[in-house]
């Protein structure tokens, strides 16, 4: 089974999730979005899976400094857009497991996937 996780190398989230993976022995690749990358058809992707709302990562700077228009604007199609203009928007991490998408990390949330 292929175990992806999508983020970005420097998110402290990001560590804690590798750091947990690796403890428990679970191998998996890291596709940072700053290095390899994020096209529309991923972010379509997590979005369809996840929820578009799930996906968007409100409490970041990059959506913060957003204009209260843009905020009040958002819907799927212009959120998708705004994800792959800037990827740091995109909650962290997306673990992808298998068919599986999971969004964000909590020890006892991994504990459940892989056990």
């Amino acid at each position: 089974m292929t175990i992806t996780m999508y983020g970005i190398a420097n998110c402290d989230t990001i560590k804690k999730a590798k750091k947990w993976l690796e403890a428990e022995g679970v191998e998996y690749q890291f596709h940072d979005y700053r290095k390899q990358g994020i096209d529309t058809a991923l972010v379509k992707q997590f979005c369809q899976q996840l929820g578009w709302e799930n996906v968007l990562n409100k409490r970041g700077t990059t959506y913060r400094q957003l204009s209260a228009e843009q905020k009040e604007a958002l819907n799927e199609t212009n959120a998708i857009a705004l994800l792959v203009e800037q990827p740091a928007m995109i909650k962290r991490p997306i673990l992808v497991v298998g068919d599986d998408y999971h969004i964000g990390f909590k020890a006892d949330q991994y504990a459940t996937i892989f056990s």
